[in-house]
Formats: structure tokens, C-alpha cells, sequence
């Protein structure tokens, strides 16, 4: 399916059409005075990035849970203060 291209005033005209398109996974570009301002596309592209996301975050979970935390000492305010005026 190729990308399509429409002047804002065709998408105004025609917009009912250009969503069917969108829904049937087309991807349109709406120009003004023959410049890109919008793309209209099908929203199934958001909803696999976030499912992308989800895994990553769900496999960093599990990473989380199975490393050991670092200690790195029991430090106060002023400990680390001092330090930095030294």
C-alpha cells in the first residue's frame, strides 16, 4: 500500500474516505500550500510501540529482581557535603 499525499483542503472534502484509508493501515500526508503539516495513519503503530515498551520495561523488572542491590556505604548529608568542600 503506498503513502498518499492530500492538500489540506482534499482532506477537508474527502475526510470520511481518507479515515477508511488510515484504518485500513494506509498512511496519508495532508500538506498546506504543498508543505508536510499532518499525517493521518493507522493508530495500531502507537499500540505495538507501547506493547514494545511494556516487554522492555517487564524485562527490566525481572532484571531488577534478580541483581543484587549495591551497598555503598551508610552516608549522611553532611558526610557527603563535607567531602565536596574539602
Amino acid at each position: 500500500m503506498q503513502d498518499q499525499v492530500v492538500s489540506a483542503a482534499e482532506a477537508n472534502r474527502s475526510f470520511s474516505k481518507l479515515l477508511r484509508a488510515a484504518r485500513n493501515g494506509q498512511r496519508i500526508t495532508i500538506t498546506s500550500h504543498g508543505e508536510p503539516v499532518a499525517v493521518l495513519g493507522p493508530i495500531a503503530e502507537d499500540a505495538e510501540k507501547k506493547a514494545r515498551a511494556d516487554a522492555a520495561w517487564a524485562r527490566m523488572k525481572e532484571r531488577w529482581a534478580k541483581t543484587e542491590p549495591v551497598t555503598i556505604g551508610p552516608w549522611t548529608r553532611e558526610d557527603i557535603y563535607d567531602e565536596v568542600t574539602r
